[in-house]
């Protein structure tokens, strides 16, 4: 047969499923990809917005603490502790307070000295106040000037308390509402008193 006859060769099938860029198992464990990626960067957020919550949450708890064990020595002083009290005060201060201590205490110490009482007092309720006023997107409020580059942090805790006298050469104890703000700093993780402030 002549070489123009003959017959052409037919061509190969060609195969549709590898000529496809992604198949139906590829799509899906891209997605299942996708998803677990997702999935870990949530659970991260949640995570550290947790541990943020939880540092918050002990953080405030020991500024209670520290301002209602330092009130609670501040209450009940008597002639027999006072200096030993101060003493234990002063060295729980920072700041201005700290160094006008004495000037500070003095209407403290008079009261105690003159009333010679034994006193025995107790702390009703601590809060921490805050103030919402800032508009969003307004600049931090300026930490107090004194405090500059020592406290880490300062938080402003209320503190209602109650003590009783027992005055001498007197039959009727005499009760003594206490209402104090104070600033409690964070100084190198301690906590201190760097502000007292009578409400009355």
């Amino acid at each position: 047969m002549p070489d123009d006859e003959q017959e052409p060769t037919p061509e190969p099938e060609r195969n549709v499923q590898a000529d496809r860029v992604f198949t139906g198992y590829g799509i899906a464990s891209a997605v299942l990809g996708v998803v677990a990626v997702v999935a870990v960067v949530l659970a991260a957020v949640i995570w550290t917005q947790h541990r943020a919550h939880e540092e918050e949450l002990d953080y405030r708890s020991r500024a209670l603490q520290t301002a209602a064990e330092w009130t609670g020595v501040l209450i009940n002083m008597s002639p027999e502790t006072i200096d030993q009290d101060l003493t234990t005060l002063h060295e729980g201060t920072v700041g201005q307070l700290n160094v006008d201590f004495e000037s500070t205490m003095a209407p403290f110490r008079r009261l105690v000295q003159t009333l010679d009482s034994r006193t025995s007092g107790l702390v009703d309720s601590v809060a921490l106040e805050t103030i919402h006023h800032d508009p969003p997107g307004a600049p931090p409020r300026e930490p107090r000037s004194d405090l500059e580059g020592l406290a880490d942090r300062t938080d402003t805790v209320m503190v209602v308390a109650t003590s009783v006298s027992d005055n001498a050469g007197s039959d009727t104890p005499q009760t003594v509402r206490w209402n104090l703000r104070l600033d409690v700093s964070e100084v190198d993780g301690e906590m201190l008193i760097s502000r007292l402030e009578p409400i009355r």
